[in-house]
C-alpha cells in the first residue's frame, strides 16, 4: 500500500507560482511512475503531467512551458512547480501513483491517490 499527501496549494494572483509537493509513503518510491492530474469545478479529472523512474517527464498542452514535474527519491517526494498561473489552471490537484508504465494521461493508469491540494488563481 501506498499513501500519498499533496501539499503547497493557495490563493496566488494571474501570473504567480506556486509549488505542490506530494510525499509518498508505504512502498519504494524511486519504481513508480508519478504523475499530476486535477479537476475544476464541473469538469472531468484531467492529466497535468507525469514523470518516470528514470525522471523523463511529459505534461498537457495547456500547461506545457509553465508546468514542471520532478522528484527527489530521496525525500519520496514528487513536486509540481506552476509557474506564470492562469485563472483556468484553477482546480484541486491530485498526485498519483503507477506501479508500471502505461499511458500516463488515464487516469486508470495509476493505482495511488492523494486526497488533492485546492489550487486558485485569481484574475
Amino acid at each position: 500500500q501506498v499513501q500519498l499527501v499533496e501539499s503547497g496549494g493557495g490563493l496566488v494572483q494571474a501570473g504567480g507560482s506556486l509549488r505542490l509537493s506530494c510525499a509518498a509513503s508505504g512502498r519504494t518510491f524511486s519504481d513508480f511512475f508519478m504523475a499530476w492530474f486535477r479537476q475544476a469545478p464541473g469538469k472531468e479529472r484531467e492529466f497535468v503531467a507525469y514523470i518516470n523512474p528514470r525522471s523523463n517527464t511529459s505534461y498537457a498542452d495547456s500547461v506545457k512551458g509553465r508546468f514542471t514535474i520532478s522528484r527527489d527519491n530521496a525525500k519520496n517526494t514528487v513536486y509540481l512547480q506552476m509557474n506564470s498561473l492562469k485563472p483556468e489552471d484553477t482546480a484541486v490537484y491530485y498526485c498519483a501513483a503507477g506501479e508500471r508504465y502505461s499511458m500516463p494521461w488515464r487516469q486508470t493508469s495509476y493505482n495511488y491517490w492523494g486526497q488533492g491540494t485546492q489550487v486558485t488563481v485569481s484574475s
